[in-house]
């Protein structure tokens, strides 16, 4: 059975993704990610960058696995669909900017926010104006993209614009989901999970 491997976002907390997880069936492999020096997870000097979070999760990745990530974990797992393809089986993005023009979809900016919420993040995190664009046209694992409809940091024209540019991707919105859709309505984000990665080929 295909393990799945949870990124969080830039809040990077490794507990974001597990209330979904937990409705997820016990017999499926699960391992939950975190992000040194962000959020509030302790720095590790030997992290610099999301090229040093992408190397992380690579280590991870001795065999095929599904990917399932929030906000910046869905542009490292975009990265890595599009690195190691034999890797990815199945890709389940949710409210990710996956290296796209975010300001030019509407989306607001996130990092002052972020920086008073979390001022000892590493520098680097907010030192750049948006991830670099990604060739996400070259992502051939089946995708599930979940969407909050109230979501200003990721609106959901930044999921529609990636579903018309994936190969075979499926966008779900989920009705009053902000940018933390994946925590406060996990059980039906569970479920679309669940019914995306239990569908026929697992």
């Amino acid at each position: 059975m295909t393990k799945i491997l949870f990124l969080p976002g830039a809040g990077a907390s490794p507990n974001f993704w597990k209330p979904v997880a937990s409705a997820l069936p016990d017999a499926w492999q699960k391992e939950h990610f975190g992000w040194p020096g962000l959020g509030a997870q302790p720095h590790d000097p030997a992290v610099r960058g999301i090229d040093d979070l992408v190397a992380m999760v690579v280590a991870h990745m001795t065999e095929p696995v599904d990917l399932v990530a929030q906000s910046m974990g869905g542009v490292i797992a975009a990265r890595l669909a599009i690195e190691k393809p034999t890797l990815v089986r199945r890709l389940v993005l949710s409210v990710t900017s996956g290296g796209v023009d975010m300001a030019g979809l509407g989306a607001s900016d996130w990092r002052e926010s972020y920086r008073k919420n979390f001022p000892q993040a590493a520098e680097w995190i907010t030192a750049a104006r948006s991830s670099p664009p990604l060739p996400v046209e070259k992502i051939m694992a089946p995708t599930l993209l979940i969407w909050g409809d109230a979501d200003p940091i990721s609106p959901v024209a930044v999921g529609k614009h990636l579903e018309e540019r994936l190969p075979d991707a499926r966008l779900e919105i989920v009705a009053g989901g902000d940018h933390d859709v994946a925590s406060t309505h996990a059980d039906h984000v569970a479920r679309l999970i669940s019914s995306f990665l239990s569908a026929p080929g697992r």
